[in-house]
């Protein structure tokens, strides 16, 4: 297992403290560092997938306001 040294800003670490209190609070970092590094790899999906649609977006066909229309109806029971 890891060591992690770092520096917080005082009033942040009481108001941790505070909240966390009772609680392993070397747990509660790591379920934090794994929240923050999975919301990161989301971020990073997310945004790789944006640049693949629009991508391709000019490849797209096109429809009209008659296409869309009809395309509802026939969807609809």
């Amino acid at each position: 297992m890891a060591t992690v040294n770092f520096s917080v800003p005082d009033w942040v670490k009481a108001e941790f403290d505070r909240t966390f209190q009772g609680q392993n609070k070397s747990a509660v970092i790591a379920g934090l560092m794994q929240e923050a590094v999975a919301r990161v790899a989301l971020k990073k999906r997310r945004q790789a997938l944006f640049e693949e649609l629009t991508a391709k977006r000019p490849q797209r066909g096109t429809a009209d306001d008659k296409d869309i229309k009809a395309a509802r109806r026939a969807g609809r029971p």
